[in-house]
């Protein structure tokens, strides 16, 4: 009897499990957010998480072993998969509050000064990249990890500076820490992919949660 309950309640979307990956920026600021709406609503829906790039979810997604993936955009298209944008948060500098930081960082500027970066992996590293390569530059950090906490305990620690993207409804940053907007401005689009096709209710219900969080995103 207990497991035909369990099965009903997973074929009526009430229970059953689903998979995410995201990075751990999103898994931080974004994600808690969405699953306490979802274990309000939807109690017997649970929720595995795994930290991994944007290429690794997608990879993982096209092998069946996630269901929901947050992934950084823009992506090529995916042979059986659905990627929809979802939000678009900006990218700050996090600075040491000792600096005498100007009101808007340029390249020119954060490029002299020592560097904490995500590593080539991500799609962060790229635009970061970019954006100095706008101005000519091509700066070596002093150091490069992707694990968002631990760079701004550096930070704070005033062993360099970063580039981060910045929700609306993260915490105000360690207050050895300044937050300055970047000139020219840059942004981190997110986007949601799942696995073409049916959608299980359980998964369904995940993305409706994720969903509502797109309007706090400022996307485009």
């Amino acid at each position: 009897d207990q497991a035909l309950d369990d099965v009903q309640r997973q074929v009526q979307g009430l229970g059953g499990r689903v998979r995410l990956g995201a990075s751990t920026g999103a898994i931080a600021h974004l994600l808690p957010r969405a699953l306490e709406t979802l274990g309000r609503e939807h109690p017997g829906i649970d929720v595995q998480v795994a930290v991994l790039t944007s290429q690794e979810t997608l990879q993982q997604l096209r092998d069946g072993t996630l269901d929901v993936g947050l992934v950084a955009l823009p992506q090529p298209p995916v042979p059986g998969l659905v990627l929809r944008p979802w939000r678009r948060d900006p990218i700050m500098a996090f600075l040491p509050a000792a600096w005498d930081a100007p009101a808007r960082v340029t390249p020119a500027w954060l490029g002299e000064r020592p560097l904490i970066l995500n590593d080539a992996s991500t799609r962060l590293s790229r635009q970061t990249g970019e954006w100095f390569a706008g101005a000519g530059l091509n700066p070596r950090p002093r150091i490069q990890l992707n694990y968002n906490d631990a760079i701004k305990s550096l930070v704070a620690a005033g062993y360099g500076a970063t580039l981060l993207p910045h929700e609306a409804t993260a915490p105000q940053p360690d207050p050895r820490i300044v937050m300055r907007p970047l000139r020219p401005a840059l942004w981190r689009p997110l986007g949601i992919a799942h696995r073409d096709g049916q959608v299980e209710r359980a998964t369904q219900h995940v993305l409706d949660a994720l969903w509502l969080l797109r309007a706090t995103g400022g996307h485009a």
